[in-house]
């Protein structure tokens, strides 16, 4: 992998927002435009009684900051409340799942490294999914039983 030249500036116009493939959930990608391949960076917008995919990585750690609400998020078998401004370091091995079963929307963003470059879009790599998606990636965690997530289109 290799590092970046320079820097580079990212401003809140050059955000792309558009809507996760799996769950619908609204997000970001910070440094898609840089050429990072050592870092990912991205800010997830969850709506009320929502949740991201059950999901593990191969190398990635990911570190999951709480930027405006109450987020929660399971690693295994806890449930972990993540107050605003606060944070959790997820080991790449551990399933997790950003979810929100509160009313009010929930900012996150989540910063990984390193980069699974297998998984960008145009690698060369033949992508096996079951490394990272282990179980159903679009199962709810407990605390959303009852609700529909993702909305239908």
């Amino acid at each position: 992998m290799t590092p970046i030249k320079g820097y580079h500036l990212i401003t809140p116009d050059d955000l792309h927002w558009r809507p996760s493939n799996l769950m619908r959930i609204p997000n970001a990608d910070f440094l898609e435009r840089t050429g990072s391949e050592n870092l990912s960076a991205r800010l997830w917008r969850m709506p009320p009684k929502s949740a991201n995919t059950l999901h593990k990585h191969i190398r990635q750690e990911e570190f999951y900051f709480v930027l405006e609400g109450t987020g929660r998020l399971r690693v295994g078998e806890e449930t972990l409340t993540v107050e605003k401004h606060g944070g959790v370091l997820v080991g790449p091995e551990q399933l997790r799942q950003v979810f929100n079963d509160t009313d009010e929307e929930v900012l996150w963003l989540i910063v990984g490294a390193p980069e699974e470059l297998e998984f960008l879009q145009g690698s060369k790599s033949p992508m096996d999914l079951s490394l990272i998606y282990p179980q159903d990636p679009t199962q709810l965690p407990p605390e959303l039983e009852g609700v529909e997530w993702p909305p239908k289109d």
